[in-house]
């Protein structure tokens, strides 16, 4: 099976995306522009790096979904977290690291290295997009912590939309869906009988439609749904001024 080409969409996303985080020079968007020159696909389900493998240095998503996952002795799989168009893959700052986890393709994939920071905008973009990934992280902690099912899958459309509409891949109430139900278990601590359950839940209380690998917000979600103090990862104020919300 051959998989698809880089799109003038898959380009946009990494621009859109690091140009929200901070203003990018003309030389900047170039250096950008010629990495995505040289992409990687990955099959889904293939892995992109293995724990413990050295880093090849900071690399960008371009197309698809990957996720850092966990693999126990008896097969089950955590996925710690989700890496999307227009997300950085970003070294630690100590010599030789390497990674943490394992990274693995969630569906067909587009990864190409990403220049180096050499520059101010270069360097606040990265710096953006590691603070996000922090966000992302403890907003996950949270969700697998102290939320209900209905509360966690609820939670993780509404970040994943907020993501992908930061990197131009979303419209104001609708997202691309690309994964499997089971995946969704596989990241959110449940089992696939309950995410499908969760979802119909869902459906019948009209909050969100999924079809055709569309997932679309149609009302509000329950009161009680909403966890205090959810902020959207684009209104954080330690976040550039470009990235904040309003």
């Amino acid at each position: 099976m051959m998989l698809k080409t880089p799109t003038l969409e898959a380009d946009v996303s990494a621009l859109t995306r690091l140009g929200a985080l901070t203003s990018l020079s003309e030389d900047e968007r170039r250096a950008l522009r010629f990495a995505m020159e040289l992409p990687q696909r990955i099959r889904a389900s293939r892995d992109l790096i293995l724990i413990g493998q050295r880093l090849p240095g900071p690399m960008m998503v371009l197309d698809g979904w990957l996720g850092r996952v966990r693999l126990f002795s008896d097969g089950r799989r955590q996925i710690l977290s989700f890496l999307m168009p227009g997300d950085l893959i970003q070294n630690s700052r100590i010599s030789q690291p390497a990674a943490p986890s394992t990274i693995t393709a969630l569906c067909d994939a587009i990864v190409c290295s990403a220049p180096l920071a050499n520059s101010d905008g270069l360097r606040d973009a990265y710096a953006g997009s590691a603070a996000l990934d922090e966000i992302y992280l403890l907003r996950h902690i949270a969700r697998l912590g102290r939320m209900s099912a209905y509360e966690r899958i609820h939670d993780w459309l509404m970040e994943m939309h907020e993501r992908l509409f930061l990197a131009g891949r979303a419209s104001p109430d609708n997202f691309a869906m690309p994964l499997t139900q089971e995946v969704l278990a596989d990241a959110l601590g449940l089992t696939s009988v309950h995410v499908n359950r969760t979802l119909q839940a869902m459906r019948r209380d009209n909050v969100i439609e999924w079809r055709s690998g569309i997932v679309r917000f149609v009302g509000r979600a329950p009161a009680a749904v909403a966890p205090a103090g959810s902020a959207p990862a684009t209104s954080i104020p330690s976040l550039p001024k470009a990235l904040r919300a309003g």
